[in-house]
């Protein structure tokens, strides 16, 4: 059974230590401030219970930061995560329908980045087989085209950025 609901200010506790007690490293006042910016509509943090516990998150962001998506007013799913324990169960792709479901009604666009080294191997699948397409503009690293020749840091701010009609 998986439950997926909106966040509210009593899952701010829960969210933290679940997330601490499986080294998914999110601070609490991290966790805070998303409630804060879901009271403001400046995300939509969506949550996902299998079997009645907490199982994973991810952030529907209205303004995306990175600039192709804000100009264009492409909102962002965002900081995606479902704990170790609990994947392949079908949890992922719960948050992502809810998500996209939310996008879609809206914008009639959702958009999504992601990281390029092997850890983000089964989210690259999952986007692909969701219907995700490259936006076009190649690889950003902090949100800005990384040139021909260029060196940068393969870490989690190196990224793709897809989008979904």
């Amino acid at each position: 059974m998986i439950e997926i609901r909106q966040m509210t200010a009593k899952d701010v506790e829960v969210v933290f230590r679940v997330f601490t007690e499986n080294r998914i490293r999110k601070p609490k006042d991290y966790v805070k401030r998303c409630w804060d910016e879901n009271k403001y509509g400046e995300r939509v943090t969506l949550l996902a219970f299998h079997d009645g516990q907490f199982a994973g998150s991810l952030h529907l962001l209205a303004l995306s930061k990175y600039p192709y998506f804000a100009e264009n007013g492409i909102p962002e799913i965002n900081d995606f995560n479902v704990i170790p324990a609990r994947r392949k169960m079908g949890i992922g792709n719960a948050l992502m329908e809810a998500a996209e479901k939310l996008a879609l009604e809206q914008h009639g666009i959702v958009g999504i980045g992601v990281g390029l080294y092997q850890s983000y191997g089964s989210a690259q699948r999952m986007y692909a087989k969701r219907g995700y397409i490259p936006d076009g503009r190649g690889v950003m690293y902090n949100g800005q085209p990384v040139l021909p020749g260029a060196q940068v840091c393969v870490d989690d701010d190196l990224n793709l950025y897809f989008t979904k009609s």
